[in-house]
């Protein structure tokens, strides 16, 4: 499965989509959720599994969703349960699904809808769950306010606990919740990211004047991010010291859409763009480094190199996703729906 044109295709997915979750509760598979982005038609979420007994990607599941999925979230702790945000014509909502007993059926039943986050009159961007263990807690952020919720999945409800106004800043875009803190989350906008409290629900430190896509939390490191953007393609930040980045990594040859840590192997990054590629990066970077990179333009700030680039698509990719049950492989999603599996094995023995 090594480089462009070897990974292994699923083909199940019959729309547009951009969004793709890795079921980490999936006991001993690689499993993954995938949503499709239709305008006319009803769409769909496909529970992909890879069988390495057959080197393929198999359907376990087909469900029928009734709106656009904008965006897609496995939780953490139960494999049947995930949430969705979408739009219709009367404007975008949030819910959280469960799959039914499946029992081997050739035709899936309907998904179960828990509850609504239904507090919102905003745009509503993503649902964050904690990604490690069991939480009671939910993240839900539209273009103006964060929205903590209490949840009871058993008893189909959710209750807003604390709600944070974005106030002066820009349109809220998204977010990443700190694996290592569940009180800390760290929020972007087109033009900055703000880490916030969610005790208080108050901003503290921040990266201003970038145009940001995506953030995501180094899984194994404290205080450790990295961010893709527009104007400086990807970096990698110490929170605690925000004036330079560790690193600079270039960007895609257009939008770089999303960047993910490895699971396991914190030094290889994703990222994926709007250039139909998928790049894999070796950044090594911690805490107990000498310090951050120098400003830009200095001789001695040196990039991490490019392990491989996976080009094998012809549309726009949005959705990347590592397995969490073996973090050598990692699936990609492209806007006209085509999933890839690939495998970063080679890249491992080598670092």
């Amino acid at each position: 499965m090594q480089g462009g044109s070897s990974g292994i295709v699923y083909g199940g997915l019959k729309y547009q989509a951009r969004c793709i979750a890795d079921v980490r509760a999936a006991a001993g598979s690689t499993t993954f959720l995938a949503g499709t982005l239709s305008l006319k038609e009803e769409n769909e979420v496909h529970l992909i599994r890879f069988s390495p007994a057959e080197s393929e990607l198999v359907c376990d599941g087909l469900f029928y969703h009734p709106n656009e999925i904008w965006d897609l979230k496995s939780c953490p702790f139960d494999h049947r349960v995930f949430s969705t945000v979408y739009t219709s014509g009367e404007g975008y909502g949030a819910s959280v699904w469960k799959i039914p007993e499946l029992h081997g059926q050739s035709n899936s039943p309907p998904l179960e809808q828990l509850f609504t986050l239904d507090e919102h009159t905003g745009k509503i961007r993503c649902v964050l769950w904690w990604p490690l263990g069991k939480h009671d807690k939910l993240i839900s952020i539209d273009d103006r306010n964060i929205f903590l919720w209490n949840i009871d999945a058993s008893n189909k409800s959710a209750k807003v606990m604390q709600k944070g106004s974005a106030d002066m800043l820009p349109n809220l875009r998204g977010g990443s919740w700190d694996p290592h803190d569940h009180n800390s989350i760290a929020a972007i906008t087109d033009s900055s990211l703000h880490c916030w409290d969610l005790r208080s629900m108050k901003k503290s430190n921040a990266i201003e004047h970038a145009h940001f896509r995506d953030v995501d939390y180094n899984p194994k490191k404290q205080h450790l991010i990295t961010t893709a953007e527009d104007e400086f393609g990807i970096r990698l930040w110490d929170l605690r010291m925000l004036k330079y980045p560790l690193k600079n990594l270039p960007g895609h040859s257009h939008w770089t859409w999303a960047v993910r840590h490895n699971p396991e192997h914190d030094q290889l990054i994703l990222s994926a763009g709007t250039d139909s590629t998928v790049n894999l990066w070796f950044a090594k970077v911690g805490t107990d480094d000498s310090g951050p990179e120098s400003p830009p333009g200095s001789p001695t700030r040196e990039e991490e190199p490019l392990l491989n680039s996976y080009t094998d698509y012809e549309d726009s990719i949005y959705g990347i996703a590592w397995s969490s049950h073996d973090p050598s492989l990692f699936a990609s999603l492209s806007y006209d729906g085509r999933v890839v599996l690939e495998s970063v094995k080679p890249y491992l023995q080598r670092k």
